[in-house]
């Protein structure tokens, strides 16, 4: 068990009812999960909607929207939001507690069932209510504390979401040379099996694993010419590899050293121009 992986025996006797205010993706797979889960449900309500009366009430709602329906929320309610980062001293002055599915929510088709959860409490009773709803929705919880939340955030948004981006850079290149989208699929599912079962050390390959600096400079140069708009982040995973490289075991005979590459695959082709970044409109 994870050093934050909440302990097998918290409690799964919650039954509800919970109210669910927010009629969007992360409701409506709240409402159905917990219902197939036995939880009395109350809603999913809209904000304008009437108060709900339920003991333990669960905010769906975007962040900044939160303040305004605190405003409306019965002061003996145990009050909880779904947000990643979101300070639980938003939800004051009710006793709160967080619950963020370490899951992608696309409504009322999401399985939550497997997931791991960040849960959190204002005290000990609010955790065990985050704990207690996980658990009811068939995934795992984990305590992860308030100073620490911004930084799970962002690796949850690492694994999901700049994924996605990613793949969109991937079909853009790809383009160019007429490769169709669906072509890459084959190979980013067996990389991220890969990556899954063994790890870092047991997935990566490719150039810049086997030292091969001429052909990481070959693939620069087409980048800068053909899509420059991705140089910036072409780098940066460059980078980013060999940083990891250097972290993990040996891969294979021959394979490189942080010190044994080029601070910026640049360096290795100094001809190759700089990508333009387009200044913003509003100066930020």
């Amino acid at each position: 068990m994870g050093a934050n992986q909440v302990a097998d025996g918290a409690s799964t006797a919650f039954a509800g009812p919970l109210g669910i205010i927010g009629t969007g993706r992360a409701a409506r797979a709240f409402a159905r999960g917990l219902r197939e889960a036995g939880v009395e449900v109350d809603g999913p309500w809209g904000r304008g909607d009437s108060m709900l009366t339920s003991r333990v009430i669960l905010l769906c709602v975007p962040e900044r929207a939160i303040p305004a329906v605190m405003t409306r929320v019965p002061a003996a309610a145990v009050v909880g939001h779904c947000s990643a980062s979101e300070p639980l001293d938003t939800l004051r002055p009710n006793r709160r507690f967080a619950l963020h599915p370490l899951m992608t929510l696309i409504g009322e088709a999401t399985s939550l069932h497997g997931a791991h959860c960040a849960v959190d409490g204002s005290d000990d009773a609010a955790l065990e209510t985050a704990t207690a709803l996980a658990t009811r929705l068939g995934m795992t919880p984990m305590h992860v504390p308030a100073d620490r939340r911004a930084l799970y955030h962002a690796a949850a948004s690492i694994a999901s979401n700049y994924l996605v981006t990613l793949q969109w850079a991937a079909e853009r290149a790809a383009a160019q040379c007429g490769v169709p989208r669906e072509a890459l699929g084959p190979l980013v599912q067996a990389t991220l099996d890969a990556s899954r079962s063994r790890g870092f050390a047991g997935a990566i390959t490719g150039p810049v694993a086997r030292g091969d600096l001429a052909t990481v400079a070959r693939q620069r140069a087409a980048i800068a010419t053909t899509a420059p708009e991705l140089l910036i982040l072409f780098d940066a995973m460059a980078h980013t590899t060999r940083l990891a490289l250097h972290e993990s075991p040996p891969i294979m005979p021959g394979a490189p050293t942080l010190s044994s590459l080029p601070t910026s695959a640049h360096a290795t082709s100094s001809h190759v121009p700089s990508a333009h970044v387009p200044s913003s409109p509003t100066g930020a």
